[in-house]
This record gives structure tokens, sequence and C-alpha cells, in this order.
């Protein structure tokens, strides 16, 4: 045990000392450190009052054969004081030391820079201003074996990755790479949980998550997902959900689609896809109960995520919307989603799934349970979204429920004043033409239900149907004619 006079001593002989003299420094900056490393209380705060940091600074500054234990000292101490080093200029000399050959020097700066940095935007900027970032990636490439170090870096990395500038930088270096070797060779949940924060952090950029769907980042998510399945470890169970949700988000997108599609990524995806095929089933794998089973999850964004890949699933596969259609308790988690207020995504992923059950599985028991379930008024809600799209699936599904199961769609359509909203969206100037063709299929399934007919009588939807037979898309027109027809119009 460091005796407290002692500290007191050796603080003051490192402060009055004008040369960097490694004889006389090295056994008071000993004891400083085993006070630090014993965490002897208020030591952290007692050193940066001492007025040492300057001779630190200079020890650093003239690359000392101490630089390396004062690097330690450092990072023992900015565990609890930050703000005195950052004044005493330390952050400015310890950069230049992330290029030197000695891994021992490499972990005690990386530390230090990186406890000084934590959660402070203007030092990490200035980090990334200094050219850090392509040093960090060479440093995990160069020693990719030496765990402790690879953390320090990895570390760094999490932190920096949510600036655009890190970004940026790391767009220019092959970062897909590094990552995904690390996370094959992971040794813990600690270590894959970073790697998949940076990759999510980093996905945010257009730039990067068409590079790291190029790079096979989805492949390594994938493997780790596999050699992880089927335990009942918290940790693993985290690491498999964070890596549904990055695979969802790097392949979702558009654009990034598009590019792909330029790029040439799409066979590798079959060929993915074709490994599975001959593996066997989704549903048979378990796949969609591994993933109900994350969405017990209140993280919002986790709930984005895990949406999205419920919805992919059943894209064109009518026995897994017919399977994950029929489940009362999941359906019963989506309506909660579908009011989720404080998150608009999450609302319009749920959303966007109940009408993917319906449209691909096309089965009176699924739109049965919908409706039991109160998921109607939901999709009739999400036929108002601003999103083209999102009201296109909408409507659809609700023109197949209508077409299924009129009677369990009369009441809500009733309370969520429908037809009115209907007539509105082929009156307006300014709507998209595959909306009003929408719209007049869902009309089209109610005028086969003489009940409905009615309805839409009394709200005068003729009128407005009239108006679209003079349309300039003939198809539209055409369609509009049809239905007048059917509600009875000579016309």
């Amino acid at each position: 045990m460091t005796d407290p006079d002692s500290l007191i001593e050796a603080l003051k002989a490192i402060s009055v000392s004008t040369e960097v003299i490694e004889e006389e420094l090295k056994p008071h900056l000993d004891t400083v450190l085993a006070a630090l490393l014993e965490k002897k209380k208020d030591a952290a705060v007692e050193i940066a009052r001492s007025g040492i940091l300057p001779t630190l600074a200079n020890a650093l500054r003239s690359k000392s054969p101490l630089s390396c234990q004062v690097a330690l000292v450092v990072a023992e101490m900015a565990r609890e004081v930050r703000e005195p080093c950052i004044e005493a200029g330390l952050v400015k000399v310890l950069v230049p030391h992330l290029n030197s050959n000695n891994q021992e020097m490499l972990l005690n700066t990386g530390r230090a820079i990186g406890r000084i940095c934590f959660d402070n935007s203007f030092q990490q900027d200035q980090l990334v201003q200094s050219s850090v970032i392509p040093r960090l990636v060479s440093i995990i490439r160069e020693y990719p074996e030496n765990d402790p170090l690879v953390n320090v870096c990895l570390l760094a990395l999490c932190n920096l990755a949510d600036m655009d500038s890190a970004r940026e930088a790391l767009a220019e270096l092959d970062v897909a790479g590094v990552l995904t070797f690390q996370l094959k060779r992971a040794p813990d949940a600690e270590r894959r949980h970073v790697i998949l924060e940076i990759l999510g952090s980093l996905g945010e950029s257009d730039t990067l998550k068409l590079q790291f769907a190029e790079s096979g980042v989805p492949e390594a998510l994938s493997e780790m997902i596999r050699a992880l399945q089927g335990g009942s470890d918290p940790h693993d169970l985290c690491s498999i959900k964070i890596a549904s949700n990055l695979i969802v988000s790097l392949l979702l997108g558009d654009s990034n689609c598009v590019k792909m599609l330029d790029l040439g990524v799409v066979p590798h995806i079959l060929t993915l896809l074709e490994q599975h095929v001959e593996e066997g089933d989704m549903l048979e794998d378990g796949v969609t109960e591994r993933i109900k089973t994350l969405l017990r999850s209140d993280m919002p964004p986790v709930q984005f995520k895990l949406l999205g890949t419920l919805r992919m699933m059943v894209d064109g596969q009518e026995e897994a919307a017919l399977v994950l259609g029929r489940d009362a308790v999941l359906l019963a988690r989506i309506m909660e989603w579908c009011e989720a207020k404080d998150h608009a995504g999450v609302r319009g992923e749920a959303s966007r799934l109940l009408a993917a059950l319906i449209r691909h599985s096309r089965s009176p028991e699924v739109v049965h349970a919908v409706a039991k379930a109160d998921g109607i008024r939901h999709l009739i809600s999400m036929a108002t979204s601003e999103h083209v799209i999102m009201q296109n699936e909408a409507l659809v599904a609700l023109a197949i429920a209508s077409a299924i199961d009129i009677e369990s769609m009369k009441d809500p359509f009733g309370e969520a004043e429908l037809l009115p909203m209907l007539k509105k969206m082929l009156e307006d100037p300014a709507g998209a033409v595959e909306v009003k063709f929408s719209a007049l299929g869902l009309i089209c399934s109610l005028a086969n239900s003489n009940v409905m007919k009615v309805e839409l009588t009394s709200v005068d939807m003729k009128e407005s149907l009239g108006k679209l037979t003079d349309h300039s898309n003939s198809k539209l027109a055409s369609q509009a004619g049809s239905i007048l027809a059917t509600l009875g119009d000579p016309s």
C-alpha cells in the first residue's frame, strides 16, 4: 500500500522538476502510479491539482524513455479526471505516440486518449482532424492478435463512429475487412457488441453501407448468428438481435438496392439464399420463432429493424405470412407498436407488417385474426400516410380483406369513415395515380357487397368515379368506368 505521505512527496518532487531526467523521475512516477492502481480515494484529483501535469506533458512531448510509464499514469488518472488533462495539452502530446512501434506504448496511449476524450465531441473532432482514424485501423491490422490493444482501438472507433468526419475518413479505408475479421475471432460478447455498434453507426453512411454490402459484412453477420443460434445466453441473444437489425439496415433502401444491382452484389446474395434453401426452410429452422422472441425488446431502434426483418420474411412467402398472421400474441405486440406515440418509424413498420401479413397470405384466418386484434383501423390510418408506398400497401391489404371477409370490415370501416376518405383520395388533384388505382381496387371490392354498395351510393361515390372517367390516364379512367357500371350507373 502506498503511504499518503510518500505520494505527497513524489508529487512535490515531480512538480518542481525542470528537466525530464529518467533516473530522478522514475521512482516518483512509480509511487504515483501505484496510488492510482490501488485506487486510493481522491488520488487522481490530488495528482491533477499537484501541478505535475505540465511535467508529464513535457515528458511525452520530448519522447523520453519515461513516455510509456507517463502515458500509463495519464490513462489511470483519466478514469476520474479529464478536464485538467485537456487543459494541460496532454491529448495533443499523446497523439504522436500512436505512431510508436512499441505495443505497450500504443496500449497506454490509446487508453489515455480514449478516456480523456470520452463523451467530448470537441476533443473527438480534434482527434479526427489529427488523422487518428487511419492509424487506429492500421494498429488493428498490424497487431490483430493483441486483444487488449485491439479492444482499445475498437472502443476508440466506436466513440468516433457517429461523427461525419470520422465516417468520411473510414470510407477511404478497408474498415469492413478489419471489422469482420475481428468479429469472426471475437473472444467474448463484449468484443462482438463493440464491433456491431461500430458497424451500426457507420452503416448510417450511404457510402459505407454500400461498401459493407459489397465487402461481405451481411455474410459475416449471418455466420455469427448461425454460430450463436440455439443457445440461451442473454449476451448471445443480444448479439443475434443487433446483427439481425444490421442485416436489415444494410440491405434495405431503394437507392442502395439499385447500386448493389449495378455493382453485381445481387448474385452473391442469391448464392447465399440458395445455400439456405438447400439447408432447409426458414420456418423449419425456427427463424420466425427466434425473431419473435427478440420482439420483446423495449428499444425502438431494435423494434423497428426487427419488424422490418419479419416483413421481409413474409414477402412472397405465403406459409410464413400464414404462420405469423395467425399468432395472437405476435399480433397483440404489433398492435402496441402501431400506437407507438414516440417513434413514427416503429408505428409505420408495424402497420406495414400488418398489411404484408394479409397481402402475402390472402387467408381468411389471417384476415379474421387481424380484425379480431383490432388491426383494421391501423391499416385505414396507414392508407392516409404521406408515403405513397405505405398508402398502396394499406389499400391493397384492405381490398384483399374486404374481398375475403366483408362482414368483419363493416364496423371498422364505418368507425374510421373510410368511404369519405376514399372519395377524397379520388378527387385529390395532387394525388398520385398509383394511389388512385389502389383506392379504386378497394372500392371495386366493396362494390361487390350489397351492403357496402348502398354505403358507396350514400356518400355519392358515383360522382367521384364519374370525374375519373375523363382522367388523362386511360387505364385509371377505364377502371373508374367499370366500377360505375358495377354500382348500377349506365354510363
